[in-house]
């Protein structure tokens, strides 16, 4: 055991001496009825709270103080339970760690042969890097760029290239096939990759079908994802991998006159080799359908983009939560720290889980993926509190949290809720978990993670084919009121004012 490992070994024991039996509160937890800071509403006790909220099912929470490292409040702590998107904070801080804040993903362009009189003698690759965020606009410059070269005509294939990252089909096995967050990650994606559904309603009976792989500038039409629609009530899609093609369909009682929605492309170098053919053709060049190569190219790049810092896309990845992202960082980050492609997510996920155990002593951290979707992950609440108090000492993570909003009964933001919290929050179905830092009245520096969980009820909804089981948005609501009301308590009851 290494110097690290014992350190942090001690560090917990230490904080498990401390508090005695973590399932029970400490003696402080019981608040005064009055603040002694009239800004804030005073403090509820804590099984008043809970009562009121009437979720049923787990619930687990960890207060500790920043500087000291304390555990001041604690329930159900030790309770290994699923940590939602919450889990991107590990990632980022694992992201962070192993490929650095610089980190820029690369996609290019590759000539396999000499391009004379603008013609390629040789096949053209379009090479992903593993950016998660790629979109139709960057391909577009993309295409822009290789006219200029010269390019106008390619004698060998247009391959397209996703080996960087390992593939995998779907983050989650459990969520309903039309759920654009459950993504397909490759090392080549484009626009989450989710493809446009569009529909509007013939004048002759039916409805106007488009597929494409819009941005705010460009619409290039996709050809691998297709969509019938049916008469029936339900399931209100259905989805279909065939050779090369995505075939779905969808209820049309379901869809009214017109709308759109983005569903998931389960083909992603080939979604991404059809909008850039499009594009390409756009500039004057002409380009073969585009085909899947699992070799890694090798020539000369023609054109290359570069994603914006890692750092810049973290943050981005923890105000929207987005899934991809955070599997595409993760996978990456496992394959540089092991200096190989992990053998699937769910082994990317323990060996991020592995460097959590040792980084932070996060003994009870069980990842199946990097982005919290996969309901099969756990960790305990005080594991995750202690995580964010480490992190904590230093910037890096807390200037990539945004500052959590308060809302009223009518889910209005509070423009002045009297309290700073900068957090990250995770939601599935009967889920629903927060975890970041709290700046109590005084000016103490908290740590904290909470979670509810009625995993019985999940269990019930899994697999489901609607975007919103019965029950789900007002438990969600009502898990959110709690959380707030924990807050506002934690911050009475703690302050140094």
């Amino acid at each position: 055991m290494t110097d690290a490992m014992l350190r942090s070994r001690r560090e917990v024991l230490r904080l498990l001496c401390a508090t005695g039996a973590l399932g029970a509160l400490p003696a402080c937890a019981e608040a005064p009825e009055r603040s002694p800071r009239p800004s804030l509403r005073p403090a509820q006790p804590s099984d008043r709270i809970v009562a009121r909220a009437g979720l049923g099912g787990d619930l687990s929470y960890a207060v500790m103080d920043v500087g000291s490292g304390n555990l001041l409040e604690g329930r159900g702590a030790n309770a290994p339970l699923p940590p939602a998107s919450v889990a991107k904070a590990v990632t980022a801080l694992y992201g962070l760690e192993v490929l650095g804040g610089a980190y820029q993903f690369a996609t290019r362009v590759i000539a396999t042969g000499p391009v004379t009189d603008g013609v390629l003698k040789g096949d053209l690759v379009l090479a992903g890097g593993g950016d998660p965020t790629l979109g139709t606009d960057d391909l577009a410059q993309m295409a822009a760029a290789l006219a200029r070269t010269g390019l106008r005509r390619v004698e060998g294939q247009f391959l397209v290239w996703g080996g960087a990252l390992p593939f995998v089909p779907e983050i989650a096995d459990d969520q309903a096939p039309q759920a654009g967050y459950n993504a397909t990650v490759s090392g080549l994606n484009l626009n989450f990759n989710r493809v446009h559904f569009g529909w509007a309603r013939a004048s002759g009976g039916g409805y106007t079908i488009t597929m494409d792989a819009r941005s705010d500038r460009h619409r290039p039409d996709i050809q691998m994802a297709r969509m019938q629609v049916v008469r029936r009530a339900s399931p209100i899609y259905t989805y279909r991998r065939g050779e090369g093609v995505d075939e779905w369909t969808v209820a049309g009682a379901a869809l009214g006159n017109s709308g759109s929605r983005w569903l998931p492309v389960r083909q992603p170098e080939l979604y991404a080799g059809q909008a850039f053919r499009a594009l390409a053709t756009g500039q004057g060049i002409t380009l073969p359908a585009p085909r899947i190569t699992h070799s890694q190219p090798q020539g000369q790049a023609l054109t290359t983009h570069r994603s914006r810092a890692l750092s810049e896309m973290l943050r981005d990845m923890l105000r929207f939560s987005t899934n991809i992202t955070a599997e595409a960082i993760g996978l990456m980050a496992s394959s540089v720290q092991a200096g190989r492609a992990p053998q699937g997510l769910a082994a990317s996920g323990a060996q991020m889980s592995g460097w959590a155990q040792q980084r932070y002593g996060m003994s009870s951290l069980r990842m199946v993926d990097h982005s919290g979707l996969g309901a099969a992950s756990r960790v305990s609440m005080v594991d995750l509190c202690n995580m964010f108090r480490r992190a904590g000492q230093d910037s890096a993570l807390r200037t990539l949290l945004r500052e959590h909003p308060f809302r009223d009964t009518n889910g209005r933001v509070v423009s002045n809720a009297g309290l700073d919290v900068r957090a990250k929050t995770g939601t599935l179905f009967f889920v629903s978990v927060l975890g970041g830092y709290l700046a109590a009245p005084g000016g103490r520096d908290l740590a904290f993670a909470m979670c509810s969980a009625d995993l019985a009820r999940r269990s019930s909804v899994a697999g489901g084919s609607v975007d919103r089981p019965d029950g789900t948005v007002e438990w969600a609501r009502a898990a959110r009121a709690m959380q707030q009301d924990m807050l506002h308590r934690w911050a009475q009851v703690h302050s140094l004012a």
